[in-house]
């Protein structure tokens, strides 16, 4: 199973050029990926500098063909025009889909810091190996103190998960109607831009062990280069958030899945984005 992960700048480029081709065929020149994770798509949006109104989650599934498009939008406004535009995270999966949630991340108010709602896409996917869910996110850049509640957020939902897949009714309950139980299985990798540098606080935060039987997360950088400085994900090209290269793009995996890792990649190349795109590659 290979996955990558992208925060996408709803497709524009370091030239200012919104071109989401050029995202799909740079995807499509790093690898042949079962799944990909995206973070800053929209929807209608033509108030995103060099954007306007196309829907690039359909966009990009006809780019894609032979995934299957989720849609998580953050943000849901009006546009007024009559219309709704929105922007959060997709995943596009060749790999069949199981349920799907949509979790509306924390955003406490923080005085005087400029913030955005933000979302949790979470996935189940059947891999060659078993279900996983696969959840990606775009944690807020201004706020640490939304920052870590929207981590304290995704640690407890990881914690309901894995209770469920622990709970006797997994797989159980009337078919076909709305008390179905689907799988929510506890294997699962966390990805996405979050908005964090390796060395920061918030790092450890979200792989701190829990006290209970849900498995920690650990991150896929580390377990294949231990001790080792992680490489840049953004920066490496000109970038006005960071004063230095720095890796903001992860991906977490939980403790099962840590001996399926084989590669843990970064595209360096690519000028279609502020950020760089991440991938993994984790055995049958």
């Amino acid at each position: 199973m290979k996955l990558l992960t992208w925060n996408i700048q709803w497709g524009r480029g370091l030239d200012g050029r919104v071109d989401l081709a050029r995202i799909a065929g740079e995807i499509r020149r790093i690898g042949d990926f079962d799944v990909i994770c995206l973070q800053e798509v929209a929807v209608n949006f033509p108030g995103l500098r060099g954007n306007d109104a196309r829907d690039q989650v359909a966009e990009l599934a006809a780019l894609l063909p032979g995934y299957t498009a989720i849609h998580a939008p953050a943000t849901d406004a009006p546009d007024g025009r009559g219309g709704r535009k929105l922007f959060g995270n997709a995943i596009l999966s060749r790999l069949p889909v199981g349920q799907v949630w949509r979790h509306l991340l924390p955003w406490p108010v923080d005085a005087g810091v400029p913030s955005m709602q933000r979302v949790l896409l979470e996935a189940v996917v059947h891999a060659g190996f078993g279900a996983v869910r696969v959840m990606t996110t775009h944690l807020e850049y201004y706020s640490a103190l939304q920052r870590a509640a929207q981590i304290d957020a995704i640690r407890q939902l990881h914690g309901e998960a894995c209770a469920h897949a622990r709970s006797p009714r997994q797989g159980k309950g009337e078919a076909g109607g709305s008390f179905e139980v689907f799988a929510r299985p506890a294997s699962a990798l966390l990805c996405g831009d979050m908005n964090f540098p390796a060395d920061a606080p918030e790092r450890a935060r979200l792989l701190a062990p829990f006290a209970d039987a849900t498995p920690a997360l650990v991150d896929s950088w580390e377990v294949l280069h231990p001790g080792e400085p992680h490489a840049p994900s953004v920066g490496i090209h000109p970038a006005d958030f960071v004063d230095a290269p720095a890796c903001f793009d992860f991906v977490f995996l939980s403790q099962d899945l840590a001996p399926r890792l084989r590669a843990h990649g970064i595209d360096r190349e690519t000028t279609a984005s502020d950020h760089q795109p991440v991938w993994v590659e984790l055995a049958p």
